[in-house]
């Protein structure tokens, strides 16, 4: 049995939730690997990121997001609105605000990503897939992307791939 791991950067726009499709690299990271058969979970640590996969919409809004996408942002709107002002939710709490100012966050507002937090809740942190044959099995309109939820300011997130099999 074998591991691998990689890890690769994508950097978010802020302003909106930003959609990568991380497809090819995973692709990449398989063929490095060098495993042919197992698995492989494609996951964020980051706690307002989600890894879906799905189908590729091709079509885009003047913002570049796939019709797609922006139909999830759209039912996502309804569902857990963009956090706009201090006290939409109960979260973030004074104690919250303070520990983010011991660890260098830029400023408390930056802590007002409460609807990134539930978003990641309802979609999830990770997928894991199989690998037949040296393929990822997608079947035949299968994406896989990393979404950041967090429209509170642009950053680079790290997207994590575990491989494990043979």
């Amino acid at each position: 049995m074998k591991l691998y791991q990689k890890t690769i950067e994508v950097q978010s726009a802020g302003a909106h939730p930003t959609f990568h499709n991380v497809t090819e690299q995973l692709q990449k990271a398989l063929a490095d690997s060098g495993i042919k058969n197992g698995q492989v979970t494609v996951y964020s640590h980051h706690t307002t990121c989600s890894v879906i996969i799905q189908e590729q919409s091709h079509d885009k809004t003047y913002f570049g997001l796939e019709y797609l996408q922006q139909d999830m942002c759209d039912i996502m709107e309804k569902l857990i609105p963009t956090c706009r002002v201090e006290g939409q939710y109960r979260h973030p709490g004074p104690e919250h605000v303070e520990f983010g100012d011991s660890v260098g966050e830029p400023g408390p507002w930056t802590s007002l990503n409460t609807d990134g937090h539930l978003r990641s809740v309802l979609f999830g942190r990770s997928e894991t897939l199989v690998i037949e044959n040296g393929k990822l099995d997608l079947g035949q309109f299968g994406f896989v992307y990393f979404i950041d939820w967090d429209q509170v300011r642009a950053r680079k997130r790290e997207v994590k791939f575990s491989f494990i099999g043979e």
